[in-house]
């Protein structure tokens, strides 16, 4: 059985070499980054509301 699952895993592996196929849910970013969050802070700090 655990050689019917490599044969299988490496024959998806070689057709997903050959022919990828696009899953969007593997690029979908799901709202805003850490980037994003430190750069938010560092505007907040800066700006000061009279």
């Amino acid at each position: 059985m655990a050689i019917w699952n490599q044969i299988t895993h490496a024959a998806s592996a070689l057709r997903e070499f050959i022919a990828p196929t696009y899953r969007p849910e593997r690029h979908y970013m799901r709202g805003p980054g850490p980037a994003c969050a430190r750069r938010s802070n560092t505007l907040q700090s800066r700006v000061t509301f009279h």
